[in-house]
């Protein structure tokens, strides 16, 4: 049974054992490939961490494609602890088509969509309605895990996502300002901005080339280029909407 892999697996750092395109994959380069598996590296909270893990290792001994938890199990972890687990576990098979290959000079690229960073598994509705149930006490964690680690790992920009995590905007900036590596932060923005409709980013040249159908390529392998000017402007409208949000009380 395939177990969850966090890592992208390419098969050698000279040939790319792909099927011929437009693009010649012979060509990627090392630089590429740290980038790509740096994407979909994912954070590790350690909250409860080595406790989660032993239970982890007693599901993959189970013969079921979807590795779940047991309830009783489920019940007795504390909300960080479940927290961790939900992290670094999903627990739904849903065999993905082939793995996307490397797009060259990723590195210098900022995507319309995130990775996937869990291959073959993905959060099951248990852990979705977790997400949603709890979702200022999840904003906190992350918050606290990204401010201790300097990092926004694959599995934290997914949940970001999933639970409209807005509020964590600024976090997000000044994360990325410390190295201006991570170009798929700039991605969160975006999608941020698109999934709450914000006019002056719908009506904008990045969101037309990026998300608007039939004139964009795959979703997946569409970018802009990464640019300071494209960066600047990205951080510049991710503000402004963070600035119109309602504050809360």
């Amino acid at each position: 049974m395939k177990r969850i892999v966090v890592l992208f697996v390419f098969v050698a750092a000279h040939t790319i054992g792909f099927a011929q395109e437009t693009e010649d994959y012979s060509q990627i380069t090392k630089e590429t490939l740290n980038y790509e598996e740096y994407r979909v590296k994912i954070t590790r909270p350690p909250y409860g961490l080595e406790k989660v893990l032993g239970l982890i290792s007693r599901i993959k001994e189970t013969e079921d494609e979807n590795l779940v938890l047991n309830q009783k199990d489920y019940m007795a972890l504390s909300l960080r602890e479940k927290f961790t687990y939900h992290m670094i576990h999903p627990e739904t098979y849903s065999q993905n088509c082939d793995a996307t290959p490397p797009v060259p000079e990723s590195e210098k690229k900022i995507f319309g969509q995130l990775p996937d960073g869990f291959n073959d598994f993905s959060w099951s509705e248990r852990q979705g309605k977790f997400f949603d149930a709890n979702r200022d006490s999840v904003i906190a964690l992350m918050s606290e895990s990204i401010n201790r680690s300097n990092r926004v790992g694959i599995n934290y920009k997914r949940a970001i996502a999933d639970i409209n995590g807005r509020e964590m905007i600024p976090l997000l900036i000044s994360t990325y300002n410390k190295d201006h590596k991570d170009k798929d932060i700039l991605t969160l923005l975006m999608l941020l901005m698109k999934n709450n409709e914000y006019t002056p980013f719908m009506t904008s040249a990045s969101y037309k080339k990026l998300y608007a159908a039939p004139n964009q390529e795959s979703s997946y392998r569409a970018y802009l280029v990464g640019n300071t000017a494209n960066e600047e402007l990205i951080i510049q409208r991710a503000t402004a909407f963070y600035n119109g949000l309602p504050k809360k009380h």
